[in-house]
């Protein structure tokens, strides 16, 4: 396939900063995309930046019966979704004894369940089709325990990471590809507003390259995964932590 097909892309958590530079590598790869969040206001700046090519959908992913009538609608008003960013998280910086158990459900609904559902749904398509993509956005943390993460956060996110190797697994033969990515300290606010300084500067002198990682960088990989070159890669995990972790 050409790099320059237009597909329909989802990207879910598409109003935060990460979301936001997938959702602009993906047009600016000739895709039309689907932007998820909870409010679709919330991205309204990226839809008359990139008018005609970015569609404002506001939904909980963490309800089942919601997505499941989201995505009747986009398949009848717009086709089948083709490639799945499975971007929407939440930070919890809890450790095991600090985790309510309804703060522990909140996390796993929201970074694990959240993408499962919108897996589902989308794979009898991709399927059908013979071609698809899903990448999820994991973790540093399911390599490291956490380090400055909680433990539904890095639970949730290693959760994830099995998860990529089983739809990768089970969906290989149907020509669709399932890839992870597991990013350390992107800029986003997660490192600027709930790290302090003092653990921002720590993490700093630890990373090999000396700097945090930027979204737009994240988003080239996701495009690329998504792409036409990337068909023979799938239940990867691929590291982007400046050398922090090396495996």
């Amino acid at each position: 396939m050409a790099k320059h097909e237009s597909r329909l892309a989802l990207v879910t958590g598409a109003a935060g900063t990460m979301g936001q530079a997938i959702t602009r590598q993906l047009v600016a790869e000739g895709h039309r995309v689907v932007a998820l969040d909870l409010l679709a206001e919330s991205m309204q700046p990226l839809v008359e930046e990139m008018p005609g090519k970015v569609l404002a959908v506001g939904a909980d992913i963490a309800d089942a019966e919601v997505l499941e009538r989201l995505h009747g609608r986009l398949r009848t008003e717009h086709g089948p979704v083709q490639i799945l960013v499975n971007n929407a998280g939440i930070l919890s910086n809890n450790k095991a004894v600090e985790t309510t158990p309804e703060e522990w459900r909140r996390i796993m609904s929201v970074n694990l369940d959240g993408a499962f559902y919108l897996s589902r749904l989308v794979l009898a398509d991709m399927r059908d089709a013979r071609w698809g993509r899903i990448v999820n956005i994991c973790s540093l943390g399911i390599k490291t325990g956490g380090l400055t993460a909680g433990t539904a956060y890095a639970a949730s996110k290693g959760g994830l990471g099995v998860l990529t190797f089983s739809l990768a697994r089970e969906s290989a033969p149907h020509g669709v590809t399932v890839n992870g990515i597991a990013p350390g300290y992107v800029l986003t606010p997660m490192v600027t507003e709930q790290l302090s300084e003092e653990q921002r500067q720590q993490l700093l002198s630890d990373i090999p390259v000396g700097r945090f990682c930027g979204a737009d960088e994240v988003a080239h990989l996701v495009a690329y995964l998504a792409g036409p070159h990337a068909g023979f890669i799938t239940g990867e995990i691929v590291d982007m932590n400046g050398g922090l972790h090396m495996d």
